[in-house]
């Protein structure tokens, strides 16, 4: 008998050290190229959008292939708290899935039934996961390890949602919060201003959610900020998103062009 294949998610793994992760958000690039430069780059997470581009989910599942070979933890943005998509994203080979939309305890317990397999949710299950190559593992076997590897990430985005933080936290499944710094600032009127107090207030009651309930905190949207993303990760942030592809790709070609004018 073949001895069964292992799973790890090497963001949970980096985290649990204390470590920071990077990530960085695909919404424009759809080759796996993207991967290698990610790689390339010291990036941890690449960060799948689903949510504010045009992607299909057979680029996800390209994207999600090729950077669980390449070692990188790949997480898909959903665009919405619905059962199907969180678990669609899921069966593209995510190692986890960014669930937007969530407000309440209620809202968190349903991504997190949609992430898992029964017991612990009512994820349907297929054979020849992505996770595992596609290589053929027992059902009860394979359910498990994915339930223990994948990662639900709940993003924190609205009144509501900052309001209702600790009881998100709490909800057993849930692994980490990501606060997006801009809808956040948006949601308590302070449109396009992460750095101010109130908003900062915002950060630091999150952060006090997630270690009181021992979930991993983390925080996007400060790419062009690194100054108030420092002092989010002094709140005890293990992830930051650094930005997204077509952002770097836009600062990198106005930066070199000045450079001739």
């Amino acid at each position: 008998m073949s001895p069964l294949p292992s799973l790890e998610n090497p963001l949970r793994r980096k985290m649990n050290r204390q470590d920071l992760a990077v990530g960085m958000i695909v919404r424009l690039v759809r080759g796996v190229e993207i991967v290698a430069l990610a790689r390339m780059a010291g990036i941890d997470v690449l960060f799948i959008d689903l949510e504010h581009n045009g992607f299909t989910h057979e680029t996800a599942t390209q994207l999600c292939l090729a950077a669980n070979i390449a070692g990188l933890t790949p997480l898909v943005r959903v665009g919405r708290c619905e059962a199907r998509d969180i678990a669609q994203a899921l069966d593209c080979g995510a190692m986890g899935v960014i669930v937007t939309g969530i407000e309440t305890a209620a809202d968190a317990a349903l991504a997190v039934r949609a992430a898992r397999y029964p017991p612990a949710g009512d994820r349907s299950v297929m054979s020849n996961l992505p996770q595992f190559d596609f290589a053929s593992v027992p059902v009860a076997s394979a359910m498990a390890l994915v339930n223990d590897a994948v990662m639900v990430v709940a993003m924190i985005e609205s009144q509501a949602a900052l309001e209702n933080a600790a009881s998100i936290a709490a909800v057993d499944g849930i692994d980490m919060l990501l606060v997006g710094a801009n809808d956040l600032s948006n949601a308590l009127g302070h449109v396009g201003d992460p750095g101010h107090a109130e908003v900062r207030a915002g950060f630091a009651h999150v952060a006090l959610a997630c270690k009181a309930a021992g979930k991993f905190f983390g925080v996007g949207g400060l790419g062009q900020q690194p100054e108030i993303a420092r002092e989010i990760i002094a709140l005890g942030a293990t992830y930051v998103t650094a930005g997204a592809d077509v952002t770097f790709l836009a600062n990198a070609a106005l930066a070199h062009v000045r450079k001739f004018r």
